[in-house]
């Protein structure tokens, strides 16, 4: 399950990625949860480093928060790689419904018929 949300995580990083070259969506889509998303590893990093030497710790709001922004791929490739916040139940709740929120945010904002053109892109991609 571990790989599977490491490789959904990526997967999608390089999904709008994919589509800001195509011209599906914004580039500055993409350049926000490419930035979010190493934003939000740092700060798990730096709370790892921060729990392990006893020394002030980033709130659990704050990397909430980073994960409602476009961070949560970063977010879960650092629970993952770090084994951070990957046991408390309430923060596991809570991170997997901004998700959620940001994914339905992020569809709305594209609309339909972006998502149908990325899908006709990469159909036609996969098919070349």
């Amino acid at each position: 399950m571990e790989t599977l949300r490491t490789t959904t995580a990526a997967a999608f990083l390089l999904g709008i990625s994919l589509a800001a070259c195509l011209g599906s969506a914004p580039i500055a889509t993409a350049a926000v949860y490419l930035g979010a998303s190493c934003a939000t590893f740092l700060a798990y990093a730096l709370d790892k480093s921060a729990a392990k030497h006893g020394k002030w710790r980033t709130q659990e709001k704050t990397l909430h928060l980073l994960a409602l922004a476009g961070g949560w791929p970063g977010a879960i490739i650092a629970q993952q790689s770090l084994r951070h916040k990957t046991r408390k139940k309430t923060f596991r709740a809570l991170f997997w419904l901004t998700v959620t929120l940001n994914c339905c945010g992020l569809f709305l904002y594209l609309k339909p018929e972006t998502i149908q053109q990325t899908a006709l892109c990469l159909e036609r991609y996969l098919k070349s």
